[in-house]
């Protein structure tokens, strides 16, 4: 069986969860705590040299690390259900909305950073908020525009793609930080949809094993 290692509230490992979740994919969740530095510990370090969450280990013992490149393997060995539409054209745009939330919001309001931010850098909690806001404005200015000109209950039609997969954590992060939603209303539309599907609940962070409502 796939093992998964995971913190419950890491947005990367939120959305493997969600890609394993809609494919319907058993897997062992091992609980790799962040807040206490396990994923820098000797024996985890062992197993995923870069020391973040998620990491896959298949059936086979080849771990995978880095959120989208397990999903797109998830993908190539498990293609049903599809998580790409089949037309090339399709597929370059979901994974440019991919992109565009784990290249260019997620890295930078990533708990590494701001913990930085905060410490050596000196920054006070109001600016590490501002500097929070604003990655996650820039990105989702754009990504509501795309949106709207698209229509559908999902960021591509009616069906999830890897595309939700990513928005859906990124938007749980940006209500847990307080961040003004208003401007958004269809990333929130396609949050709230979302949300309602049983793959989506079973990957919440609540859900999970290593939650503190769940210990």
């Amino acid at each position: 069986m796939m093992q998964l290692y995971s913190y419950y509230r890491s947005s990367a490992a939120y959305r493997v969860r969600i890609a394993l979740a809609l494919k319907g994919l058993d897997y062992e969740y091992i609980a790799v705590n962040l807040l206490r530095a396990q994923q820098k510990s000797s024996d985890y370090m062992s197993r995923n040299p870069q020391g973040l969450v998620p990491a896959l280990e298949t059936d086979s013992g080849q771990l995978i690390a880095q959120s989208v490149a397990i999903m797109e393997w998830l993908e190539e060995t498990y293609p049903e259900p599809a998580l790409l539409p089949s037309e090339p054209i399709e597929r370059a745009l979901v994974r440019s909305a991919v992109n565009s939330i784990v290249c260019d919001i997620h890295p930078l309001n990533n708990m590494s950073v701001t913990n930085y931010l905060q410490n050596p850098m000196g920054a006070s909690p109001e600016q590490v908020h501002s500097w929070y806001a604003q990655w996650v404005d820039r990105g989702f200015e754009a990504l509501e525009k795309n949106l709207a000109n698209r229509g559908g209950s999902c960021c591509f039609g009616e069906v999830p793609t890897l595309a939700d997969a990513c928005l859906v954590p990124q938007v749980y992060n940006a209500y847990r930080f307080n961040v003004e939603m208003g401007g958004y209303p269809n990333i929130v539309r396609v949050w709230e949809y979302c949300n309602t599907l049983d793959a989506f609940a079973q990957a919440h962070p609540d859900a999970q094993d290593d939650a503190p409502e769940a210990s």
